[in-house]
């Protein structure tokens, strides 16, 4: 075997053995003509750690959820020598894994991987904070991170489900916020803002026909507020295109520049994971794309080029 291949596995993720998986996975880079050399995380950052010193790999395979290849993916940009990635969800709600059409057998995806192709994904950055999906903050957002591991490992997406409940009986708090898109610049109070690079995000479909390679992300405001145009919304996300809907404010840019009013109560959520941050002004902008080896099947419908 000539070629050398990183599996970068969080322990953590999901309700797999471990131990057998990567076993497996081993075997089936191998017959790919891959030497897995196999790096456990055991802490958070670990992973972007890992990457970030790695010697030259032929590629670099994350196994976990989507906070887990955000780490991976910011180990990699840190790197002079940029390595091919390539991502097996692992998580609650693997929206990543979804969007690339992943289904929820590991050994499959990773068989689909690499038999799949190159393509250059945009990687966007929020105060040099990178994400590869997903940023946001305000009513709902923070369920992904304030949703307790021992809950997700025990009840799935269905523990998001629990908190998303909770947090719809809550009072719902506007906060306010000046923003500049595509020249122009606006002022107003909104519950929630999404910053997204991809079509779906907490088990979501929320946007129509986006592309991870078009240099641009889509910017989704909301005013909403009353428990009743939240229903009328959530319903929305079936039937219209979310970005025309009464009470939304969307946009398609390649950078943007936020400032709030004051601390907001929660923090932003990057790809599922917290970002703690007192910071009052934030700049979120395409960065520059990686090179990621994924399946066939979607290829078409999310990549332009």
């Amino acid at each position: 075997m000539d070629k050398k291949c990183a599996l970068i596995c969080n322990p953590n993720s999901g309700n797999n053995d471990k131990s057998v998986l990567v076993k497996e996975f081993t075997k089936i880079l191998a017959k790919k003509g891959y030497e897995t050399i196999v790096f456990y995380t055991r802490y958070s950052s670990h992973a972007k750690k890992i990457v970030s010193g790695l010697q030259h790999m032929d590629l670099v395979v994350s196994l976990g959820g989507d906070g887990t290849f955000n780490e991976v993916v910011s180990g990699n940009l840190k790197r002079k020598d940029q390595l091919l990635l390539a991502h097996i969800p692992l998580g609650t709600t693997n929206d990543i894994g979804a969007v690339f059409g992943m289904g929820k057998d590991p050994l499959k995806n990773l068989k689909m991987v690499l038999d799949g192709v190159v393509k250059k994904l945009d990687i966007c950055t929020l105060n040099d904070h990178p994400f590869v999906y997903v940023a946001g903050l305000g009513k709902f957002v923070d369920i992904a991170y304030d949703t307790p591991r021992k809950m997700k490992k025990k009840l799935g997406y269905f523990a998001y489900l629990i908190n998303a409940v909770k947090s719809f009986y809550q009072k719902t708090k506007l906060f306010e916020v000046t923003y500049e898109v595509n020249g122009e610049v606006y002022r107003g109070y909104y519950s929630f803002m999404l910053i997204c690079n991809a079509s779906r995000m907490g088990g979501i479909e929320v946007f129509q026909d986006v592309k991870m390679d078009d240099g641009k992300f889509e910017v989704l405001f909301s005013n909403i507020s009353t428990k009743k145009d939240i229903i009328k919304s959530l319903l929305l996300l079936k039937t219209t295109d979310i970005s025309k809907a009464s009470g939304f404010y969307y946009y398609k840019t390649d950078r943007i520049n936020i400032k709030l009013s004051k601390k907001p109560i929660k923090h932003w959520c990057l790809d599922g994971e917290e970002l703690s941050s007192n910071k009052l002004s934030y700049e979120i902008k395409v960065n520059k794309g990686i090179n990621m080896l994924i399946p066939s099947k979607e290829v078409n419908k999310i990549f332009e080029k």
